[in-house]
């Protein structure tokens, strides 16, 4: 990985002529000049290919050792990949307790058009047969309870049974762990979150080693207009380059913040996957190369969970992870199958010091 880190920060330079920009420009335009036979030029219209999403395809192609294709959101990374795998008849076994954007786009989109869809927690996956599967789905760590599921055994018994797997990465970014590697047909992350990192913008991508897949999925993306926008693109591309730094930053934060959780008082329970005696992390270390940001914890109420997010200073109250401001959420307020009192704590770059000083005095409001 260290070298596909020296390759993402001097890939663009390898190719410039004297007066080029170093960082890709923005290039905003819905088309380009077309003279003469419409075949023979790279671009043409926008919603087909864009100079600067093909700078940051072909980043995070480096770290995903794999072609990719970006979109408008992790969403509709995810879409595209179901869309172009799944037919009318075709069965989908996916997690019940991952992200629920995804479980609501497989109600309302997928069963409506005859896919069977069959719902596993994801530390089951590993007793799941997947006879009659076309597609098994995985997210591990899931979004947000943390737990795994052994990525190549559940290859291994996927293809065994003539199914194809997929996996939401969006909680590792492809620099922490690497499902095409243990055999994934195809992956989608939510660039949204880690990988652009700021929280200013929607973003995604979803990758494959499989070119009929990754032509499949770059079809769609292109008739369906499901397309990111050239700013947006920008912002991600400089906010990729800075990826390692940030999470070296956030998860040795939320290592230090986990356990600081596990001993006091207030805290009823604490999942990490980097503490010792959490179910997923003797598996989750065989397969990742750091154990991430997020942490969940409950406190003993649904009211002492929101009274210590309105108490917090040193954390934001929003529904998305993965930016350099640490960010707490109460998520059964969405409906997940939660504890009342469980918090999603996605850990930032503050200083670790501080940012444990601002959690302990926000429990004492609970």
């Amino acid at each position: 990985m260290d070298e596909r880190l020296v390759q993402l920060l001097h890939h663009r330079s390898h190719g410039l002529n004297r007066g080029d920009p170093i960082s890709p420009p923005i290039h905003q335009t819905s088309a380009f000049y077309l003279p003469d036979d419409p075949k023979d030029g790279d671009y043409s219209y926008t919603r087909e290919a864009n100079p600067t999403w093909t700078a940051v395809e072909a980043q995070i192609s480096i770290l995903e050792a794999a072609p990719a294709i970006v979109f408008p959101s992790g969403m509709a990374a995810i879409a595209a990949i179901l869309y172009t795998q799944l037919r009318p008849g075709d069965r989908l076994i996916m997690p019940s307790d991952g992200y629920y954007g995804v479980r609501a786009f497989a109600e309302q989109a997928l069963r409506p058009i005859d896919i069977e869809v069959t719902y596993v927690p994801t530390p089951e996956f590993g007793n799941t047969h997947f006879d009659g599967a076309r597609l098994v789905w995985i997210e591990t760590p899931s979004n947000p309870g943390l737990d795994v599921c052994d990525i190549a055994d559940v290859v291994a018994r996927a293809k065994a049974a003539g199914a194809m797997v997929a996996a939401d990465n969006t909680t590792l970014t492809p620099l922490l762990q690497q499902p095409l590697d243990m055999g994934v047909d195809a992956v989608a992350v939510s660039d949204t979150k880690a990988m652009s990192g700021h929280g200013d913008l929607l973003f995604g991508h979803a990758a494959s080693r499989d070119k009929d897949i990754m032509a499949q999925v770059e079809t769609w993306r292109r008739y369906a207009g499901a397309i990111p926008g050239p700013a947006e693109a920008a912002l991600v591309y400089r906010g990729i380059e800075t990826l390692e730094v940030r999470l070296q930053r956030m998860c040795a934060n939320a290592m230090d913040i986990a356990h600081q959780l596990k001993n006091h008082i207030a805290v009823k329970s604490v999942r990490y996957p980097g503490l010792v005696d959490d179910p997923s992390h003797t598996l989750m270390k065989t397969q990742a190369t750091a154990f991430g940001f997020i942490i969940g914890f409950t406190l003993a109420s649904k009211a002492a969970a929101e009274a210590f997010i309105a108490a917090s200073e040193v954390t934001c109250s929003a529904t998305s992870f993965g930016s350099v401001h640490s960010s707490a959420e109460r998520r059964a307020r969405w409906g997940e199958d939660v504890a009342e009192g469980f918090i999603r704590l996605s850990v930032g770059c503050e200083p670790a010091g501080q940012l444990w000083d601002g959690i302990e005095a926000a429990l004492k409001a609970v």
